[in-house]
């Protein structure tokens, strides 16, 4: 759905910079199959609209590949072989462009690369989670006052939406001054997140799927699985804000104009094995599974997200739970 968006930045970008070396920065790159797949397509895309207005050579491809320094770049750079490969399949006796690719661990709430070196920054489906837990949702005594649920929910305290909401502003506004450094004078950027449709933080969005799963750990709690005192102490590092919290941080931190905003209703996947809770299910636990374990150990793993897709199922049966993707393009100033 926005792939195309992805290609016309960069091809608009390139048009009106052409520069011979152009730097790219996936941040939240992970080390899936899809970690390079968006490096190749951009690559493509800039080599044919070179080729359109008789730029030759294409301009040398610096990229860099940023997330946690949990992240297995190790395996990233093992693929890297197969990637040029696939990338010359379809290009016999042409010259194959110039590409460097380096892994750059560390959070992107902060600097991550020297000054003034990127023309483009792509982050998919990261921006979302915070660098932390809002410190404000804890007392005195460390206790969370978010009881029984893991994030924003209709039972909570209106400090606990409103903490969240400050850790975004900081967290974004920190991210938007950090890349105002590193790219340079007209360079661009796409960042793909989930967000929420409107002011109020719960919805039948993105909220409701963690509403869900704080149903789920409540019904361990109460077969005795999972012991009470460990759900009230914890709570998830994400934030889906508003189209509004965005632009305003945006034009309070002053160094990018907007571009383009486009906000997206993800349809119910009919596609796949199992049903459509379960694969919303492998989905979250493939994120959640290491802060769940670290937490509350890992025997609960298998029950309580057979439970969760469960949940989802039956409310899907009864209304549509449709989360909300926005895509935001920023220039530089």
């Amino acid at each position: 759905m926005v792939k195309h968006i992805t290609l016309e930045t960069v091809q608009e970008l390139y048009l009106s910079t052409t520069p011979k070396g152009l730097g790219i920065a996936d941040l939240g790159c992970s080390c899936g199959p899809n970690t390079l797949s968006i490096i190749k397509d951009i690559v493509e895309a800039v080599e044919a609209t070179s080729r359109k207005i008789m730029l030759i050579p294409p301009p040398e491809f610096q990229v860099y590949l940023n997330d946690l320094p949990t992240n297995d770049f190790n395996s990233i750079f093992k693929s890297l072989p197969d990637f040029s490969r696939e990338l010359n399949k379809e290009r016999p006796g042409t010259k194959s462009p110039y590409i460097f690719i380096g892994g750059y661990p560390g959070s992107f709430y902060g600097r991550v690369f020297p000054n003034n070196c990127l023309h483009f920054v792509h982050s998919s489906y990261s921006l979302h989670w915070l660098s932390k837990v809002p410190p404000a949702i804890y007392d005195e005594k460390g206790r969370s006052i978010n009881k029984g649920t893991i994030y924003i929910s209709e039972s909570s305290p209106h400090e606990v939406s409103q903490a969240y909401l400050k850790q975004f502003q900081e967290d974004f506004s920190l991210f938007l001054r950090s890349r105002s450094e590193e790219l340079t004078s007209g360079g661009r950027m796409v960042l793909i997140l989930l967000g929420r449709g409107g002011p109020d933080h719960v919805d039948r969005g993105n909220s409701f799927f963690w509403e869900l799963l704080s149903r789920s750990f409540s019904i361990l709690v109460s077969e005795g699985t999972v012991e009470k005192e460990k759900l009230d102490s914890y709570d998830v590092h994400f934030y889906a804000p508003s189209k509004e919290e965005i632009e305003d941080e945006v034009r309070q931190e002053g160094s990018f104009v907007l571009d383009r905003f486009e906000m997206f209703e993800i349809d119910k996947d009919e596609n796949g094995n199992g049903s459509h809770g379960t694969r919303v299910a492998l989905t979250v636990r493939a994120i959640q599974e290491c802060m769940i374990i670290q937490h509350f150990g890992e025997g609960i793993l298998d029950s309580l997200f057979e439970i969760y897709g469960r949940m989802i199922d039956e409310e899907m049966s009864k209304e549509e739970i449709k989360p909300f993707t926005f895509l935001v393009v920023l220039r530089k100033l």
